[in-house]
């Protein structure tokens, strides 16, 4: 295996702990109100099977992608949302807790479909088609998921700049998806480290403007 399939999977893997911890959230809220071995029950067969959707959902983007500029659209879209988790601080998940392990598991599919769109968007776009990457990268996010999102989200709050760290592997699979495009890869292939030079200028400049969104928000929020 070469290493820009490590690099690709390596991606994956940091978009799936980034953007893993609300998932987490979901989990847990929905199944709360349950028995311990119906609480173990729900979580299992939730995760599972909101994995398998989120497969599905992946091959459908991937398969998508193949449109004409529509990879290009994607990165776009990847960028907004890289911007908007770096400005939003906490998100409001409304999730509604259920008693019964049939009502728990439906919540964590449907929640984890809506939620999931940038992860599946985000893991089609750095696998550029690669299947057994976006397998791999979906199995992985299974114990993400389960043990160590909740972490991820302690480690933001104490440590605000894991966000734009996140935020960065994002644009960074954004930027790679635009250049990737079809429609603009001959154009960008020409350009050779310059490509990589706007790039990493890519990264750095939304990076900036989030944290300067941040910083005036918050001198904002003190004066009033």
């Amino acid at each position: 295996m070469s290493s820009e399939f490590f690099l690709a999977l390596l991606t994956i893997v940091g978009i799936d702990i980034i953007l893993g911890g609300d998932n987490a959230i979901v989990v847990a809220l929905a199944c709360r109100n349950l028995p311990p071995e119906k609480r173990n029950k729900a979580i299992f067969f939730g995760i599972l099977l909101a994995i398998i959707a989120r497969i599905f959902m992946t091959f459908i983007a991937v398969l998508l992608l193949n449109i004409p500029f529509l990879m290009a659209l994607g990165g776009v879209i990847l960028l907004w949302i890289a911007f908007q988790l770096m400005i939003t601080s906490e998100e409001n998940t409304n999730v509604t807790t259920n008693t019964t392990t049939l009502g728990a598991i439906k919540t964590i599919i449907i929640a984890d479909i809506v939620m999931g769109f940038d992860n599946v968007l985000a893991i089609a776009g750095a696998a550029n088609g690669n299947h057994l990457l976006i397998v791999l990268g979906l199995i992985i996010s299974i114990p993400i998921i389960l043990w160590g999102s909740k972490l991820i989200l302690f480690l933001m709050k104490r440590f605000p700049f894991i966000v734009y760290i996140g935020a960065s592997i994002l644009i960074y699979t954004a930027a790679k998806m635009i250049m990737e495009e079809p429609m603009f890869a001959s154009t960008f292939q020409d350009l050779g480290w310059v490509k990589y030079l706007l790039t990493f200028l890519l990264v750095v400049t939304i990076t900036c403007i989030g944290w300067v969104t941040n910083r005036i928000r918050t001198i904002y929020t003190t004066i009033h």
